[in-house]
C-alpha cells in the first residue's frame, strides 16, 4: 500500500493547550488538545459549533508523537485530545503497571478534558486499544464513548501469538517472544541496524524510510524500565470478556504483516464486539497502522465522527 503523506507529517505538532489530569493513584498524566479548543463551549455538552472530540491512545513504547499524521489531518476541523500513557512521552511513570491502570488513566483524561455528557471518538493503537477494551465497562467511558477505533490491537494470548520469532507456534516461540520483548536491555541509538530490527518487528516491507525513521526515534525514546514493566503486564492480558462489554460502535483495522499482533487478534475480537461496524485488513502493512496508513486510519475516524456524533447532533 503507498501513501501521499509527506515526510513532515510524522513531526510532532505544537498542541493549542497542554494540561495535566490526575489519574484515580495521582498519577500526573499528560494531556494535549489540538485545533480548537472548546473549553468554553464544552460547558454545554456537544453544543452547535463546536467542534467534535477525538481521543488519541497511543501503544506500548510510544507516545503522543505516533499520532503527529492523525492530528494534523484532523486537528482543522476537530479537537483533537492525545496522551501519554503512564511512563511514557512526558507521563512520569508509576511503581504498579496494569490494565485497571490504563483503565484508570483513560477515565481521567476524559473526566480531564471533556464536559458531563459530551461524546468523542476514542482511537487506540496496540496498547491503546487493550486501554480502551480495559474500560469498557468503566462509568467514565460509557458516558462520553460514542465510538471507538481499535488499531493493531489484542485481547489476549500476544506473546503466544506473535510472529516477531519465525518458527512455528509452540512452547519454544513463546518462550524466545517473551525474552525479546520483555528484554532489559538498552536500545541505544537510532543506527541503520536499529532501523532494520524495528522494522522487521513492527512494520510491513513496504514502509517508507521516513516512516521507519519516525517510528524508531519514538520507540527508542521509551525507557527501557518502563518498556520492560508493561512488557510483562501484556504478557499476562487477558481482556477477553472486556471486549463483550464494549457496547459502542467499534471499528477494527490491522495489518496483514503485523507480527505484533496478529490478525488473529483483530478477526476474533470483530466477532466478539456487539457493535462492529467493520474489520479492516491492509495487505502487507505491520503492526504501526496509523503510521503505516495514515490516511486510511484517518479517514475511519472522521467517518466514526460524522456517523456517531455529528449525525446524533443533528437528530
Amino acid at each position: 500500500m503507498t501513501t501521499t503523506v509527506a515526510p513532515g507529517t510524522y513531526a510532532p505538532p505544537v498542541p493549542t493547550r497542554v494540561l495535566t489530569a490526575r489519574s484515580a493513584d495521582g498519577t500526573a498524566l499528560h494531556v494535549e488538545v489540538h485545533g480548537p479548543d472548546n473549553a468554553a463551549d464544552s460547558a454545554h455538552g456537544n453544543a452547535p459549533g463546536a467542534a467534535p472530540a477525538v481521543v488519541l491512545a497511543h501503544g506500548w513504547t510510544c507516545s503522543t508523537a505516533f499520532w503527529a499524521a492523525q492530528i494534523r489531518a484532523l486537528s482543522a476541523e476537530h479537537r483533537v485530545i492525545a496522551y501519554d500513557q503512564r511512563g511514557h512521552g512526558r507521563t512520569p511513570a508509576s511503581a504498579a503497571c496494569s490494565a485497571d491502570l490504563l483503565a484508570d488513566d483513560l477515565e481521567a483524561v476524559l473526566t480531564a478534558t471533556l464536559a458531563p455528557g459530551e461524546k468523542a471518538v476514542i482511537a487506540g493503537h496496540s496498547m491503546g486499544g487493550m486501554t480502551i477494551m480495559a474500560a469498557s465497562a468503566r462509568p467514565a467511558f460509557r458516558d462520553h464513548a460514542a465510538a471507538v477505533l481499535l488499531c493493531s490491537t489484542g485481547s489476549s494470548r500476544l506473546v503466544a501469538e506473535s510472529t516477531v520469532v519465525p518458527i512455528r507456534p509452540g512452547r519454544l516461540r513463546t518462550w524466545l517472544t517473551g525474552h525479546i520483548l520483555g528484554s532489559r536491555a538498552p536500545l541505544g541509538p537510532v543506527t541503520p541496524v536499529a532501523r532494520r530490527i524495528l522494522k522487521y518487528a513492527t512494520m510491513g516491507a513496504g514502509s517508507a524510510p521516513h516512516m521507519v525513521e519516525a517510528c524508531a526515534r519514538i520507540v527508542h525514546a521509551c525507557p527501557r524500565r518502563v518498556r520492560h514493566a508493561w512488557s510483562d503486564v501484556l504478557h499476562l492480558l487477558d481482556l477477553d470478556h472486556a471486549v463483550r462489554e464494549l457496547r459502542v460502535p467499534a471499528a477494527v483495522i490491522v495489518g496483514s504483516a503485523d507480527r505484533m499482533t496478529p490478525p488473529v487478534h483483530s478477526r476474533r475480537i470483530a466477532e466478539a464486539l456487539p457493535q462492529c461496524v467493520g474489520l479492516t485488513e491492509l495487505p502487507g502493512l505491520g503492526h504501526m497502522t496509523p503510521v503505516e496508513a495514515p490516511e486510511l486510519v484517518t479517514g475511519t475516524i472522521r467517518d466514526l465522527v460524522t456517523t456517531h456524533i455529528a449525525m446524533k447532533e443533528g437528530a
